[in-house]
């Protein structure tokens, strides 16, 4: 069955691009401005949660700081924009660290859907979720400790 794909999705490849780096940089702050206020969302976290406010808090600053290398695979990326509205599934890869500090390969899928305020596209919906068999907990990269001499 064909996938449903517009023939011009480089506005959502753009706005995963600017997602990602905010991401990388664990900048919850300038994420927000890409999210609708009332933004509903599934995540590897926090099973569902309902405003920017519970997304931040319940999702983003639990799980950005303890994963590094995250990257949507936004040349796979497949969606549709129709009008003022759109959506997108585009798999991801992050790295994980197990509770000894061991890093894992953690990769994902995400889907989207949007809308377009007339300036710029705002998430509505997320859904992130691991693939199948990844450990469904980050502890975080461990810290250097300090040598005293």
């Amino acid at each position: 069955m064909p996938q449903p794909t517009s023939p011009d999705l480089s506005p959502l490849r753009d706005w995963f691009c600017t997602w990602e780096s905010y991401v990388r940089a664990v900048d919850c702050t300038s994420a927000r401005q890409l999210f609708d206020p009332n933004v509903a969302s599934f995540g590897t976290h926090a099973e569902i949660v309902f405003g920017i406010d519970q997304l931040v808090a319940q999702q983003w600053s639990a799980i950005w700081p303890a994963i590094s290398d995250f990257r949507f695979l936004v040349d796979r990326l497949h969606g549709e924009i129709n009008g003022a509205y759109a959506w997108a599934a585009v798999p991801w890869s992050s790295v994980g660290y197990h509770q000894d500090g061991t890093a894992f390969d953690r990769p994902g899928r995400a889907t989207v859907t949007l809308r377009h305020d007339g300036t710029r596209w705002l998430g509505l919906h997320t859904h992130f979720s691991l693939k199948p068999g990844i450990p469904p907990r980050t502890y975080g990269k461990p810290k250097l400790e300090s040598v005293s001499a």
